[in-house]
């Protein structure tokens, strides 16, 4: 256990980016800290981060080593909450990764509840599009939009992450409803670009029913949170594209309408919640891998049928295919 001390200092100081980070969330002092992963260094005969005076980054070494040392200590952590517990109570930090706008929606709401239930629980919830690497960067859960990918985590289905557009009605009144998807050239479009620099397409069905037909989005106005897009389309500011799940209860209330529905593909994502894979899963993460997947059965935004929403949803009736 020699190297404990280092290797917690480490994985803290990679994940805040500095010793300053890590002193506060480890209550030492950054020198303390420093002289922690310098011996570490010394230790293992190898540097794992360069420095400078305003700047910490991972040596190629250090990157290839955070995510084993992550696992090692997620794995000490695990034993050590299974041998200390009282009475069988989970305890012990849990980590969450979740997007922003599905974590605010489905995920924060259920944080109290989890609290009140289990006190020796600390759940702490990290609200960021970006990807993340599970295992390096020390996460317990992720829920993440997609397509299952073969990662070596275990993953489990949550519900469809079905896109559709919408407008809001001032927008519609002052434009005129598309209706079929050349009309969208005269239209101003809303579009979300993430932080890797992707761009979700935008496709429909051809009129033939056979086939079908993609666009990037010429839009005028971009962002890179999906809450932020819905803000400009509820404010009349344009078209977007969106996940059915955020989007319907502004859809119920009339703020914003379907659009070409019937003629715009859905798509085939999911909304996976995933964790890493081990022979046991540790109780403080299964109580929470429980709760939320029990919550999450029971929204109803989460399980509608894209293909069929009520027909007061949509700008005008929707299209059969050919």
């Amino acid at each position: 256990m020699k190297h404990l001390q280092g290797l917690v200092s480490f994985i803290e100081s990679a994940s805040g980016g500095s010793f300053t980070a890590a002193a506060a969330k480890l209550d030492l002092t950054p020198a303390a800290v420093s002289k922690n992963v310098m011996r570490l260094e010394q230790q293992l005969q190898v540097r794992l981060f360069n420095r400078t005076t305003r700047r910490l980054t991972l040596t190629e070494e250090g990157q290839a080593f955070l995510g084993k040392a992550s696992e090692a200590l997620r794995l000490l952590d695990a034993a050590v909450t299974e041998v200390t517990r009282a009475g069988g109570e989970p305890a012990g930090r849990v980590r969450i990764s979740v997007g922003l706008a599905f974590g605010r929606r489905f995920v924060l709401p259920l944080l109290g509840k989890l609290a009140q239930r289990y006190p020796r629980l600390q759940v702490e919830v990290s609200l960021d599009n970006r990807p993340v690497d599970m295992v390096g960067e020390g996460y317990d859960i992720g829920l993440r939009g997609g397509h299952l990918m073969d990662s070596g985590l275990v993953a489990r289905r949550i519900s469809p992450l079905s896109v559709v557009l919408v407008a809001s009605p001032a927008y519609l009144r002052r434009h005129g409803v598309p209706q079929t998807p050349e009309d969208l050239a005269g239209h101003r479009l809303l579009g979300v670009r993430f932080g890797t620099g992707m761009v979700p397409p935008w496709v429909f069905r051809k009129p033939s029913g056979r086939g079908r037909l993609e666009m990037q989005p010429q839009a005028q106005l971009w962002v890179s949170d999906p809450e932020s897009l819905l803000d400009l389309a509820e404010a009349g500011e344009g078209i977007a594209q969106a996940g059915l799940p955020y989007i319907a209860p502004l859809l119920r209330a009339g703020r914003l309408q379907l659009l070409l529905h019937g003629q715009h593909e859905v798509g085939d994502r999911s909304i996976f919640l995933c964790y890493p894979h081990r022979q046991f899963l540790s109780q403080r993460v299964r109580v929470v891998v429980d709760a939320l997947l029990a919550s999450f059965e029971k929204e109803p935004d989460l399980h509608l049928d894209a293909a069929a929403l009520p027909a007061a949803w949509c700008a005008t009736p929707p299209r059969q295919a050919g």
